[in-house]
């Protein structure tokens, strides 16, 4: 063989050889990768090819699968109640992927998740459809429904988010306005049309304000600010007048801050009595004498500053770290830079509730097979002991009173135990041209004395016909607290 020949032998072996290892390597080191890749056209025909598993809220579905004609996806989601469920499912498209638990528990609902690797199987061997399994949640569908009507009712952007403060377990969460995750689950263009016309609204409707959302948490955040102040025993009687005076003068500032009630119930009060008509200066001097590191501790044990799993992911509410005096006695009374989610306010009400006691928020109850066994169930976690039993068996005794006599009075219930607080938070770079928000937080005890429920209700009012006057969280949030309270204690 003369040279030339030999030369293009020995490159068309180099060549050959190559080919050969990245065949090799693609259908071996890649394939997983590939095999799941989201533009890969048989992986979504395959993964719309059978009926899917459903998400279930007090024993039955609030999903379904739907046959479909004209295209190679074979099924589609449909979502019943889909507004609604909207925050807690999430939705499943054809085109748009999937959300909250239709994403978070994809392989379950596919059927597709490892833990079905002998169903699948058995199933291929037995010439069975692949099933997907049923995702089970810890909602309770009075509760979800009062939520949510109640936001509905105001016509309000707003979120709702109830927990059981012994296990914490999700009882209820909604966001407003919502929409339906049904009328976009196909790949036709006039779903796709639809997909984009929500996400092009100014009122959001895709985002879910109970996780994804944060905002100054007003007036609520005094009940943790009541709670650093008792723990770190700046307060040691709260029934001792405190001496702060009204207008309160912020620290290192000419700024005086006033309350929405008359001078005389809040001047030099005591703690107790500052909390029933939420004088400002009260908790703007605790946080003052606390100082930020106290302030924040106490935050960060009820779980600001951290990213919240659910299983669904909630960002983190936050308690900056580099604030100045007057920037740390605003915080006292849930303004200035702080900010929280409503699951992060429900938490925190949670936790004092249950005796300092903060559990883990879950939102599913159990994770089944096709053949409803129990693949994974979910269990109580303790998060942390945020302040001690004597801390916030105190603070309780404030919030009972504020229902009884102060503020909360709304959210009063003929028979039981309720401790609430409200709030108005100011925001926008000058709040007097933004409408404030306003908050509520509550909770109830049942005959054993236990607290089956504790709700933190957000209320964005700038889209409602209402004067300015009338947007408190007392007025707006507490009915709202009230409604899902009563629903979890009938059950």
């Amino acid at each position: 063989m003369n040279r030339p020949l030999r030369h293009i032998a020995v490159f068309c072996g180099i060549l050959t050889l190559a080919l050969l290892l990245r065949a090799t390597w693609v259908q071996f080191a890649e394939n997983d990768e590939l095999a799941n890749h989201k533009k890969n056209r048989r992986v979504q025909i395959e993964a719309f090819s059978h009926p899917r598993g459903d998400i279930i809220v007090g024993g039955k579905s609030v999903t379904g699968s739907k046959e479909t004609s004209g295209s190679d996806f074979k099924y589609k989601r449909v979502f019943k109640e889909g507004p609604m469920y909207a925050p807690v499912t999430g939705y499943f498209s054809q085109a748009q992927g999937a959300t909250f638990l239709e994403g978070v528990h994809n392989g379950i609902l596919s059927g597709n998740d490892d833990r079905l690797f002998i169903k699948r199987t058995l199933d291929m061997l037995t010439g069975e459809k692949q099933q997907g399994g049923d995702v089970v949640t810890t909602i309770d569908p009075k509760a979800q429904k009062a939520a949510y009507q109640g936001l509905v009712d105001l016509n309000a952007k707003g979120a709702v988010v109830a927990l059981d403060p012994r296990t914490g377990k999700v009882l209820a969460m909604a966001s407003t306005p919502s929409y339906d995750p049904s009328v976009f689950a196909g790949i036709s263009l006039a779903e796709g049309k639809k997909f984009k016309e929500l996400g092009d609204r100014k009122d959001k409707p895709l985002s879910n304000r109970a996780l994804r959302e944060i905002y100054p948490p007003g007036s609520t955040f005094k009940i943790l600010t009541a709670a650093a102040a008792l723990e770190h025993g700046v307060v040691t009687d709260i029934d001792k007048p405190t001496g702060a005076k009204t207008p309160y003068k912020l620290p290192l500032s000419s700024t005086r801050i006033g309350n929405d009630v008359p001078d005389a119930n809040c001047d030099k009060v005591s703690v107790k009595t500052g909390m029933q008509w939420s004088c400002n200066n009260v908790f703007l001097d605790l946080a003052d004498k606390l100082g930020k590191d106290k302030m924040r501790e106490t935050a960060e044990k009820f779980g600001f500053n951290e990213e919240q799993f659910i299983p669904v992911r909630a960002v983190a509410s936050s308690y900056p770290e580099k604030l100045d005096k007057p920037q740390t006695a605003l915080t006292g009374m849930g303004q200035g830079s702080l900010t929280s989610t409503p699951l992060q306010m429900a938490m925190v009400t949670a936790g004092l509730a249950n005796d300092g006691k903060v559990m883990k928020p879950y939102l599913v109850e159990e994770l089944r097979g096709p053949d409803l066994s129990a693949i994974e169930k979910g269990e109580p976690h303790e998060l942390n002991q945020a302040v001690s039993e004597k801390t916030a068996k105190t603070v309780q005794e404030m919030m009972e009173n504020t229902v009884e006599n102060g503020t909360a009075n709304k959210a009063k219930i003929d028979g039981v135990t309720v401790g609430g607080k409200t709030g108005t938070a100011q925001h926008g770079a000058d709040v007097n041209d933004e409408r404030p928000f306003a908050w509520f937080v509550s909770y109830a005890k049942n005959s054993k004395g236990e607290s089956p429920v504790a709700v933190a209700v957000f209320v964005d009012p700038s889209n409602m016909d209402i004067p300015r006057s009338e947007i408190a969280g007392g007025k707006l949030g507490a009915p709202i607290a009230k409604a899902v309270m009563e629903a979890v204690l009938e059950r």
